[in-house]
């Protein structure tokens, strides 16, 4: 059982990852910068490297002598005016480990990427690995960020030997979100009865951090180099995922349906607010459309090659209140 290192760890799914490491008896380095908040691996008996993706030096000690790398670092702020931003993280900083990856001698790359590179089928059936994204005009530059990080990966492997595996994960829900994802503050909102309306149309495809984390540990040792896994348990409604965080707690469900018309209004008026005050806003016509352009996907795949088998997806919702709930009582 070799070295493993989790590049990302003061993330939420690369702190899950770390626990996992660490609870299977793996020997695990992980590699933060100084500033990064580490609560979700505190305690644990890990060696930690010091730095970021584009500290050259920094990657290479952290990777000298490892065996697999897990790769947890991503933007994922969709609604930015300026892209710069996602492009120098998602893509250049990724080249930076790429580079020292190829040449470090390792067993595997586990890389995860998003759903956002998977493609829409037109008939309605369930998207797989093999349909590449035929909407990266609707996604806007996050998505192509995603989509340009995901080649640079496969390209690495065609082109320079790395063993990588691709990991197209949905949206993560569950406990020990210290750093409150998008979608985790959308959980709390309900388990708090102050998710007053919910979206018509609005939906995706999701799963348990705790079913990710282990999906990514699998890939470590089942998956085959080059290839990419829809790591998914299931499409949910806005509604749904509303109703299931508010009984969670005994909280009020959401009562008002927002049309998705008037959700794209909303956005319209979100991009003329950013531009008029040049500044970022959450709301935008990208953030909206990237809440429902999405369709159902089949995660079989990664049933079949890596033996993994998720839980139902709103279980990790609950699990996710309850921890927003009890964070607030202390």
């Amino acid at each position: 059982m070799g070295t493993s290192l989790v590049i990302g760890p003061s993330g939420f799914l690369g702190s899950h990852v770390t626990r996992q490491l660490v609870a299977a008896g793996h020997d695990v380095r992980v590699l933060a910068r100084r500033t990064s908040n580490l609560r979700g691996i505190e305690g644990l008996a890990v060696e930690r490297h010091y730095g970021d993706i584009f500290d050259d030096a920094a990657l290479r000690s952290a990777m000298a002598g490892c065996d697999v790398v897990f790769y947890c670092v991503v933007d994922t702020r969709a609604w930015l005016r300026d892209p710069a931003p996602l492009f120098r993280t998602n893509v250049e900083g990724l080249r930076h480990v790429l580079d020292v990856a190829a040449d470090a001698g390792l067993r595997r790359f586990v890389f995860t990427s998003s759903l956002a590179t998977i493609g829409i089928r037109d008939d309605g059936s369930p998207a797989t690995e093999d349909d590449a994204c035929n909407w990266v005009e609707r996604g806007g530059p996050y998505v192509e960020s995603r989509i340009a990080a995901e080649e640079l990966v496969l390209r690495y492997c065609r082109e320079r030997s790395l063993p990588g595996i691709v990991l197209c994960v949905a949206n993560t829900y569950g406990a020990d979100d210290w750093g409150a994802t998008p979608h985790g503050k959308l959980v709390d909102a309900a388990a708090r009865g102050q998710a007053l309306v919910y979206f018509d149309k609005f939906a995706a495809e999701a799963v348990g951090i705790e079913d990710a984390a282990a999906a990514l540990c699998l890939a470590a040792d089942n998956g085959r180099v080059g290839e990419r896994y829809i790591i998914s348990e299931r499409f949910i409604s806005n509604r749904e995922m509303f109703d299931v965080a508010a009984d969670a707690t005994g909280a009020r469900r959401p009562m008002v349906k927002i049309p998705l018309w008037l959700a794209r209004a909303s956005g319209v008026i979100g991009d003329l607010v950013g531009k008029l005050f040049r500044r970022d806003v959450l709301l935008t016509s990208v953030s909206v459309r990237l809440s429902y352009v999405t369709t159902p996907m089949d995660h079989s795949k990664a049933e079949r090659e890596l033996g993994w088998h998720p839980r139902p997806v709103q279980d990790s919702i609950r699990d996710a209140a309850l921890f927003y709930r009890a964070r607030r009582r202390h």
